[in-house]
């Protein structure tokens, strides 16, 4: 009990902060919730003389709250619907999340960056922005700044994804199947392809490309399980091996696996299987809010831990990162449907 009401200050913060964050990210998708509550976070904390009361819950927010909306993330996910793709996205979508991986690997090394950012940088930019990172960061055991800093990258280059790539689309001479295509695999976040997707129907009355787009994101989604599971045993075997030099005898497996990673799947394939035997998928949908409002109070939290002056001065690899893989993932994109025939 007593330690329920040493978190239940910080946590309710986080909650206070999040209510009119998620309600502005309502209205401006193209931002989205997080990022609000993470900036809301950074200018609240400037004006917190004293945080030691609220910390324990500001803690528990950040860390296990995310881990929770992670898991519940999972019942958003289908994993039949990669049938319904269909060959032809399928080499797109690996080929753009290669692209991005192997980028930000190399900048990595060249720039001699954080291996955290590096990795969310990479991830978040692959798959689907914000939730990718969120289901990364606690696998890799990334900080709050390191967190806040990934975030803040793939917001700029989905703000400008979607304000650029209809009128890109249009000068390439786009059709409406792979406009969709293009958006799904190289915009960063499911919001800022739903905007894109949007502005092209806009465009093009008609053309239905927001359906091809949410259906190709959705399955680029799908990526967080093989590369978070690939992240929680590469890091388990590097703590492992740590502890082996170190001499320690004692190893406990549930000490350092994020096992919470395995009720994610279990998850997915708990939705799977009940969708596959006639259950509806808005069954789900009150898991998948839920899940979205926890990565914004976990944000809120983040945000709160957040030196804002600091993860300025420090913005010039990651953003220099950031824009690489977001052009390299492009360029493969639209080469990859040139190589296709759907161009």
């Amino acid at each position: 009990m007593t330690n329920i009401k040493e978190k239940l200050s910080g946590v309710l913060l986080c909650l206070v902060i999040a209510i009119p964050c998620w309600l502005l990210g309502k209205q401006m998708p193209i931002i989205g919730a997080p990022v609000f509550a993470i900036l809301a976070g950074m200018v609240i904390t400037l004006f917190l003389k004293d945080k030691g009361g609220l910390q324990p819950g500001i803690a528990f927010t950040s860390k296990k709250i995310l881990q929770y909306a992670v898991i519940l993330l999972g019942f958003g996910l289908n994993l039949s619907e990669i049938a319904k793709v269909g060959t032809t996205s399928l080499p797109i979508i690996v080929s753009t999340i290669a692209t991005s991986l192997i980028v930000s690997y190399i900048l990595y090394k060249l720039m001699k960056m954080s291996t955290n950012i590096s990795v969310l940088i990479g991830v978040g930019s692959s798959i689907c922005g914000g939730s990718a990172i969120a289901a990364t960061a606690p696998v890799i055991h990334a900080n709050d700044e390191e967190i806040a800093q990934a975030i803040s990258v793939i917001f700029l280059f989905n703000v400008l994804a979607a304000l650029i790539f209809p009128s890109l689309g249009n000068t390439i001479g786009f059709t409406n199947e792979g406009f969709g295509l293009f958006a799904g695999t190289a915009v960063n976040d499911t919001s800022s392809v739903t905007a894109a997707a949007s502005a092209w129907d806009g465009m093009h009355p008609g053309a239905n490309t927001l359906d091809i787009a949410t259906i190709v994101k959705l399955t680029r989604t799908l990526a967080i399980i093989p590369i978070t599971l690939v992240l929680a045993f590469w890091n388990t075997h590097q703590m492992k091996k740590a502890a082996s030099e170190q001499g320690e005898t004692q190893y406990s497996l549930k000490k350092v696996f994020p096992f919470f990673i395995l009720y994610f799947v279990l998850a997915s394939i708990i939705t799977t299987v009940c969708t596959m035997n006639g259950i509806s998928s808005a069954a789900f949908l009150p898991f998948k809010t839920l899940s979205k409002f926890f990565i914004v109070m976990a944000m809120a939290a983040i945000g709160l831990n957040t030196h804002i002056v600091k993860l300025i001065k420090s913005g010039g690899k990651p953003i220099f990162m950031g824009f690489c893989c977001w052009i390299a993932i492009s360029f493969v994109s639209i080469a990859m449907q040139h190589v296709l025939g759907l161009l």
